[in-house]
Parts: C-alpha cells; structure tokens; sequence
C-alpha cells in the first residue's frame, strides 16, 4: 500500500448526522464542488488543523500548529457554494474559525491552558466536558440549548474579531466567543467538539431539521 493517497474521515461527524435522523455524506476533494454541494442539503464543516493566518492578514504566531493550506482553500469554496444555495452549515471547532474568517473575522493564533477559562484541553477526554458556556437569551442556539452548557474544549484559538453580520449566541465565563449564527437562521457555529458528547446532539438535530424544512 506504500505511496497510496487516502482520505480520513473520523466517524463521530457520520455517526452525529445518523443519530440526529439525517443520511451522512463523506466528501471528497476528486469532485467538483459546486456539483457536490449540488447533492447535499446541509453541510458539517468540521475539526482539524490551525487556519493559515495569511488568510485573514496575519503573521505565523510560534505556537501555530501544522497547517493544511489546500484544505482551508477547498473548506473555503465548500462553503461559499453551501452559502450561494441557502443550505444550512454547521461548522465545529475549526470550522467555526473558517467561517469567522469568511466573514472577514480575525483569529488569536494561541491560548495557554491557565488563560481564562482553560481553552486548550487536550490532556482530557475530549467526550468529558470541561467548562460551562453562557447561552445568549434570544438567539436560535437558545431555542436548542439550555441557559447554560457544559461543553469540551479541545482549541487552542479562539475568536479575536467576530465577522461582519454574525451574531454571538454563547460565550465561556471568560468571554471567549464559543458559539455564533446569523440573523437568517441557515448558520450555526460552535468552538467545542458536539459530535464528541451527547448523541443525538441538539446541534446536528438543528442541522437536519434545517435541512428538512428546506426539502418541504
């Protein structure tokens, strides 16, 4: 199998779509993707590697991890095709970082673990919650969540200036921006890791209940 290309996909995101009642769809870079997006009605843009900082005008920071600059590109045109069909997107960790930065936001590269609220905890278990996040009253995130909840925390960047047009629906105690949409209710985003807690997760319901009233 020496010099075979491979695409890894980690199952929790497949399995969170199931449990919620949607079908899963695993995408792959061999495909044109308006015509993927063509197939979909909602779109998972999910954890990974640190975003390039050029892309919203900044220098490497020295704690900026590996990059994945063909992904960002790829992520970045995903997105803008999901957006130009009106299906709604549901973006974790990475994700949330991608489409702040989509909307012209801007990053803080590097938090240590005793900044705050304790952002980056990846000595444990990523399906133990860690700190609580205060729900914005209000917000479409309220109408899934309770006033406050208990998430994981497995990111070391957080947001620094929230993108034109979007809405902060959940915060750590901190401050820290953990959860953001937009006024037209076709975007959910969220700094911790969902497919990793509870399942059916209230935000993958959401996912495919948009998508659902989308196909009525």
């Amino acid at each position: 199998m020496s010099g075979l290309r491979f695409d890894l996909h980690f199952s929790d995101y497949p399995r969170s779509v199931a449990a919620a009642g949607g079908v899963p769809v695993e995408l792959t870079r061999d495909a044109d993707v308006e015509e993927m997006i063509d197939h979909l009605d909602g779109l998972v843009l999910s954890g990974g590697a640190d975003l390039d900082p050029a892309l919203y005008g900044q220098e490497p920071d020295e704690n900026l991890q590996s990059l994945e600059t063909d992904r960002d590109e790829w992520e970045m045109e995903l997105f803008a095709a999901a957006r130009k069909r009106d299906i709604p997107v549901l973006a974790i960790c990475r994700g949330f970082q991608l489409v702040n930065v989509a909307f012209g936001g801007t990053l803080v590269q590097h938090v240590e673990l005793d900044e705050g609220s304790g952002h980056p905890q990846w000595n444990v278990d990523g399906h133990t919650a860690t700190h609580e996040v205060i729900v914005v009253p209000d917000t479409m995130i309220s109408t899934l969540l309770p006033a406050r909840w208990s998430v994981n925390s497995l990111h070391h960047q957080t947001v620094e200036r929230l993108g034109e047009g979007l809405t902060v629906s959940a915060s750590a105690p901190d401050g820290v921006v953990e959860a953001f949409e937009t006024p037209e209710g076709d975007l959910l985003a969220v700094q911790w890791h969902p497919e990793l807690l509870s399942a059916p997760d209230p935000t993958f319901v959401w996912l495919v209940g948009q998508a659902t009233k989308r196909l009525d």
